[in-house]
């Protein structure tokens, strides 16, 4: 019998990417959005929700965080 182990997503794998939670949170949700409005994934996670997908786009660095300059 074999056994087969799927690779799994951890808060923390994300975290090394986006080291703040909150904005980490906030990332993921608005990248959910975007996939639930038909955005293509970033990463091969087929059969998975939306959540999953976004989480393991950004463990992947597929998704990063685009910070404007402040206006003077």
């Amino acid at each position: 019998m074999e056994v087969f182990t799927l690779a799994r997503i951890t808060i923390e794998d994300c975290l090394e990417k986006i080291p703040n939670s909150f904005l980490l949170c906030n990332v993921a949700v608005k990248r959910v959005r975007q996939l639930s409005e038909g955005s293509e994934y970033l990463v091969s996670s087929p059969k998975n929700e939306a959540i999953v997908v976004a989480l393991r786009e950004i463990a992947a660095g597929k998704v990063t965080i685009k910070q404007d300059k402040e206006k003077s």
